[in-house]
């Protein structure tokens, strides 16, 4: 299977990028990822794990790669290489702005661009509220490519239990966004265990 690639932007939500990366490692699907400054600060305010742990963690999986967000020369800045698509979670406004401008200033910025011009899935999970009608807007311009907008929503109908419940959920409507089949009935156990 080709890789997903995935951005992690500087948008609270840290959790939403460590679980999309995990579940993907549980089914051992390849990833590719690439973490903006801004998010590595985010993380460190957000997570109880350090981004380097975790980067450590993931590091003992065969097909999981890190590229630092400059490296314009990494593979996934290329549409030679053949990828599953990109997931961007969380998807700070900035980053939204620039993917819907077609600005590549740095490697998270490029691969969408690659995703959008190869026709390849691209799936933005942006964090920020109340939205104003720029951001509006660059949703709008991206969705018309193609690309899926996915605001992490609760399911209240699932009756959540915990913020993992909710994660849980969330990642899986992503990955399942994506094309990656059977994230969401296997990945909502939650669902059937509290009814």
């Amino acid at each position: 299977m080709d890789p997903v690639v995935v951005g992690i932007s500087g948008a609270s939500g840290s959790i939403l990028a460590k679980r999309t990366v995990e579940m993907l490692i549980d089914r051992d699907i390849p990833v590719i990822m690439t973490c903006t400054a801004a998010a590595r600060m985010v993380w460190q305010e957000e997570m109880d794990e350090t981004f380097n742990a975790a980067l450590a963690r993931w590091g003992e999986f065969p097909y999981f790669k890190y590229y630092p967000i400059g490296d314009l020369k990494a593979p996934i800045a290329s549409g030679t290489m053949p990828t599953s698509g990109m997931i961007i979670t969380p998807c700070s406004v900035g980053t939204l702005a620039a993917i819907a401008n077609g600005l590549s200033s740095n490697l998270l910025q490029r691969s969408a661009d690659v995703c959008i011009k190869e026709k390849r899935k691209l799936v933005l999970v942006p964090r920020e509220t109340p939205l104003s009608s720029i951001h509006l807007e660059n949703m709008l311009r991206v969705s018309n490519l193609g690309v899926a907008i996915l605001p992490p929503v609760p399911a209240f109908y699932l009756k959540p239990r915990s913020i993992d419940d909710v994660v849980e959920y969330i990642v899986a409507k992503t990955i399942d966004s994506l094309g990656l089949s059977g994230f969401m009935n296997d990945d909502l156990r939650y669902q059937r265990s509290t009814e």
